[in-house]
């Protein structure tokens, strides 16, 4: 990226001046809409050129969005004439996984599994990621569900590892490296600390509201770990690349170029057991390599706000 000499700074940094909404934005903000029901199924979603006034953006940035949100199975429709239409709700739990399953973005393919693992008596969750960012968002529905009275599992067994506070992370990191200060550091350990917060205290709310035995536990890894996995009481196995790139990062009204992955928009892929030896060695494998890394080399991991 070209930066304007006038708004450069000896820091690396640039003034505050605000990048135009990305497709990705677009299609995060749509797809919010979608999920909490303000657009409903079989709905007409607004005209592009009404999209694109909305979010200031170009109609080519909508349409991208709108492909997304298509090859997400939420809309149907897009094309360059007719407005799209919100897909039907196919349920909870209906993502399909084994063999032939196909590969779908973390905001997307998470929490329906989710969900369908609280179907479970005993719900035992694992998970290795980098904030915890796209756990705390997946378990909204599950918990929605017990509140509505049509979840209601006994026990919940949630364990969550994630980079220590005290490593070199490799990334996020500023693209000009760091200095004597790391402010994309700090802002990753605000939001890891500020999510988890989050995860556990909705989770250790079920005690108190539904009686439900919960233990939500984290430990911190030494190494920052360049995938997702998400391990679902001992039958499923989410996957995911944590792909990097340059994204812009605001901290302190700047922004600052950085090296980043959107673990939002990680593909998950899906294994589960019994469907098959590959799926199901992939299964027996992960639950192996996190127990592994649970037991020995991870530490204490005390979450502060």
């Amino acid at each position: 990226m070209v930066v304007d000499p006038k708004h450069a700074a000896v820091n690396g940094r640039k003034r505050a001046q605000r990048p135009q909404t990305s497709h990705h934005e677009v299609a995060d903000e749509l797809r919010a809409r979608i999920r909490s029901g303000q657009l409903r199924s079989g709905q007409r979603m607004p005209t592009q050129a009404k999209l694109a006034d909305e979010f200031g953006v170009e109609r080519g940035v909508v349409r991208q969005a709108l492909q997304i949100l298509q090859s997400e199975r939420l809309l149907t429709n897009v094309s360059k004439g007719s407005p799209a239409t919100v897909a039907p709700d196919p349920g909870p739990g209906s993502m399909p996984v084994g063999p032939g399953a196909p590969p779908l973005p973390t905001t997307v393919a998470l929490a329906p599994r989710i969900a369908a693992a609280f179907a479970a008596p005993h719900v035992e969750i694992d998970a290795l990621c980098l904030t915890s960012v796209s756990l705390t968002l997946a378990m909204g529905e599950p918990l929605r569900e017990i509140h509505a009275g049509r979840l209601n599992p006994a026990k919940v067994d949630v364990r969550v590892l994630l980079p220590s506070r005290d490593i070199d992370l490799a990334f996020p990191v500023p693209v000009e490296g760091r200095g004597d200060d790391d402010p994309v550091h700090e802002r990753w350990l605000a939001m890891r600390n500020a999510q988890g917060l989050v995860l556990k205290h909705n989770l250790l709310a079920l005690r108190a509201t539904h009686g439900i035995d919960v233990r939500v536990t984290f430990r911190a890894l030494p190494f920052t770990p360049p995938v997702k996995l998400y391990l679902l009481n001992g039958e499923e196995a989410l996957f995911a690349y944590y792909t990097l790139g340059r994204h812009e990062a605001e901290i302190d009204h700047e922004y600052l170029e950085t090296y980043d992955a959107e673990g939002t928009q990680s593909m998950l892929f899906a294994f589960e057991q019994g469907a098959g030896l590959r799926d199901t060695t992939f299964v027996e494998q992960s639950h192996l390599w996190f127990n592994a890394l649970w037991e020995t080399i991870s530490s204490e991991l005390t979450l502060t706000s």
